[in-house]
């Protein structure tokens, strides 16, 4: 059987990310790029990732993000609260 999916959705202002979260080896893909290249600043990268630092998890889960709207800072806000919603989901 297939590892089950969680998928929640971050917004901020007029920016929203779509995070489709399961555990797996630490493979991540912001709307088809790694987060270091589709956000361009490192700093937005950090942010967006930052739920995954904090609970030590990076290399246990694959995520899979779908960002629209806003700019870059808005959609790596909403991409955050995205992959903290779905953190909790996971392991409450």
């Amino acid at each position: 059987m297939s590892e089950k999916t969680y998928v929640t959705v971050g917004r901020r202002k007029t920016a929203s990310a779509r995070v489709r979260l399961t555990r797996g080896s630490g493979k991540i893909m912001v709307n088809g790029k790694s987060p270091a290249d589709y956000f361009k600043a490192e700093d937005f990268a950090r942010a967006a990732l930052s739920p995954l630092t904090t609970v030590e998890m990076s290399d246990q889960v694959d995520i899979t993000v779908k960002a629209e709207g806003g700019g870059l800072n808005g959609q790596a806000g909403a991409t955050r609260l995205g992959i903290a919603r779905a953190l909790e989901k996971l392991n409450e």
